[in-house]
């Protein structure tokens, strides 16, 4: 696997992470200010929520984005990089909004992190 196919696999990964942080500002804009609001309000504001908004805008640029990648790389090659996502999307929520993380993850990180290198080093 070449260096451009990973590094576009990892702004994809990344990608995805960001757009989670996204879904995560969205829930807390629409949903935590509004509990005691009916279902049918907190719809409405996570709808026109700029947060919720610019996550789906991501992910569509992201499903281009994916489509245009596999035009390339094999599938069995590149969908185990959505796996760095999981190392990612955790971190920046202990960045941003200080979500606890613990030895468990950090072991679950290694074994993910493993993972990956034994497949981009696999021979096609």
């Amino acid at each position: 696997m070449s260096a451009l196919n990973i590094g576009l696999l990892l702004a994809y990964s990344a990608g995805m992470s960001v757009g989670q942080l996204l879904f995560k500002l969205a829930a807390d804009s629409a949903f935590g200010a509004a509990k005691q609001a009916g279902a049918a309000s907190q719809m409405v504001r996570l709808v026109l929520d700029p947060f919720f908004l610019g996550a789906i805008s991501m992910y569509f640029a992201l499903s281009v984005m994916w489509v245009w990648i596999l035009s390339f790389t094999p599938l069995s090659r590149a969908y185990p990089f959505v796996a760095a996502a999981f190392i990612v999307t955790p971190l920046l929520s202990h960045l941003f909004f200080h979500e606890p993380l613990d030895l468990r993850f950090a072991l679950g990180l290694v074994f993910i992190v493993v993972g990956l290198m034994l497949i981009v080093g696999r021979q096609a």
